[in-house]
């Protein structure tokens, strides 16, 4: 975690910026409900692993008024920021593609505000209130969307700026391309990719859930914000450049201007898709063609970020391939068949044979949670099934164990009623059984350095209801955009 003022502002545990702060008795402040449920599992400290209790947590007011202050600050700007104004942006982007570029951002006025990019989409139009793209990114595994920003003094109205969180690690294809480099001889765990497979499982089921269709599932859009290939359930990855397809209205295209809008991945794209191509209609979009593109996403995952069909070079001769039922060949890192098996339903060719998210969900966390080892058998029974699938076999004898409540189920009220916390302090206990709760000295290693924002000693177990106050930088913030 960056060693600035404005990561105070963030809870340890989520990630996120805090609803309801609580001093511990380590004398660190966290979100409240994310340590309770560390409590209850732990019992201590996820920063310093002494003994702490829920009995002795106290409001943190001073961060909740500053956090408070802060959130008001973008809220009367109606999330709408302008360039050269409220943000300053470099002057080369850092990642450029076809119809998207990415740059760093600062905030002006505000020296210690979380770190930020901004997202430029060429030939793209909002179609919603700058509100809407804010209030449809709170969730644990969606990168946080600010606002939107406009470029004063100028007549060409182009392109769509996004303001959004920055990921310290880059995108996942990147994580699994360095990895590769670095590491040749040492595949990544199934236990690892599953937890990044599942957090993104768990992000679609949320979209799906509002209709919204990505459209552009790959490595290349998933950011990641920690890897840990040692305890892979501190890995936290988060979902991005969700809507950016024909088949939304999220987003609108300007007539006779390039623009990822128009882009069709072909490579990842069902055979619906491709089959529908040249008639640019937007009907043949679902949640399965979605879950067609995770498939491949996941084998790229497998295959350290390698290009799918790679092999073929025109794109033409992948799409028949496609098209006519062939499917990209197993990865040498894939070595079990329950999980090849899963990335291959996943891309069946007819769309009512593949899993919906939630489904996904709920196998990627069975396979988490039983004791598999991925490079010892090869074989293991699937928990996904279908009366018209030859190639998952079930085992009638083998009972199938319910799945935690994901965090989509708990988000399932109107984003326009939302308030202004960010809702991944409710979300996120919900994948907690595998990806939060048990991320044991996780905060140890990013946060070690971090000054805590009241005195180190502990704390009186008690029913005062003194106010905690943080060091003597914190107070000082003033949390205002001029």
């Amino acid at each position: 975690m960056a060693e600035n003022l404005g990561s105070c502002l963030v809870c340890p545990i989520t990630f996120t910026l805090f609803c309801d702060p609580v001093v511990a008795e380590d004398g660190h402040t966290y979100e409240r409900q994310a340590i309770i449920d560390w409590i209850q599992q732990n019992s201590t400290s996820p920063l310093t692993r002494e003994p702490i209790t829920i009995a002795g947590l106290r409001s943190n007011h001073i961060v909740r008024n500053l956090v408070d202050e802060f959130r008001k600050t973008l809220s009367k700007h109606n999330y709408k920021f302008k360039l050269g104004v409220d943000i300053e942006r470099s002057q080369n982007p850092f990642f450029q593609t076809t119809g998207k570029a990415l740059f760093e951002g600062k905030w002006i006025g505000y020296p210690n505000g979380p770190r930020i990019i901004l997202l430029k989409l060429l030939g793209a139009r909002a179609e919603k209130e700058a509100s809407f793209y804010e209030h449809l990114t709170r969730h644990p595994h969606i990168v946080y969307t600010y606002g939107l920003v406009e470029q004063p003094n100028t007549t060409s109205n182009t392109f769509l700026m996004l303001l959004q969180e920055m990921a310290p690690e880059g995108s996942l294809l990147n994580v699994l391309e360095h990895y590769s480099e670095k590491y040749p001889n040492s595949p990544l765990s199934d236990l690892l990719l599953n937890h990044i497979f599942l957090q993104i499982s768990d992000a679609m089921t949320f979209l799906s859930s509002k209709g919204i269709i990505h459209g552009d599932l790959a490595c290349r859009n998933v950011l990641v914000f920690h890897f840990d290939t040692q305890e892979p359930n501190r890995t936290l990855v988060k979902l991005t450049d969700f809507g950016i397809s024909r088949g939304n209205s999220i987003y609108s295209k300007i007539d006779a201007v390039a623009t990822v809008i128009d882009t069709i991945p072909i490579r990842s794209s069902a055979p619906e898709v491709l089959q529908d191509s040249d008639n640019d209609s937007t009907d043949v979009y679902s949640e399965k063609t979605d879950m067609f593109a995770m498939g491949v996403l996941m084998w790229e995952a497998y295959s350290n970020g390698r290009i799918p069909w790679s092999e073929i070079h025109k794109e033409s001769s992948v799409r028949k391939k496609v098209i006519n039922g062939e499917r990209l060949s197993r990865p040498d890192n894939c070595k079990s068949d329950c999980q090849w098996n899963l990335i291959l339903k996943c891309m069946s060719q007819n769309p009512d044979d593949r899993p919906t998210f939630k489904e996904l969900t709920k196998q990627l966390t069975e396979l988490i949670t039983l004791p598999i080892d991925s490079h010892l058998p090869k074989t293991c029974q699937s928990t996904i099934t279908s009366k018209n699938s030859s190639i998952i076999k079930e085992d009638k004898n083998e009972k199938i164990h319910e799945n935690p409540q994901s965090s989509s189920d708990l988000q399932e009220k109107d984003l326009s009623n939302t308030d202004n916390c960010q809702e991944i302090n409710e979300s996120s206990p919900s994948l907690v059984d595998v990806s939060v709760k048990s991320r044991r000295n996780y905060f140890e290693q990013i946060i070690g350095s971090q000054k805590s924002l009241s005195p180190t000693k502990s704390l009186p177990i008690g029913k005062s209801t003194e106010i905690i106050l943080p060091r003597e930088e914190l107070i000082k913030v003033k949390f205002l955009i001029l």
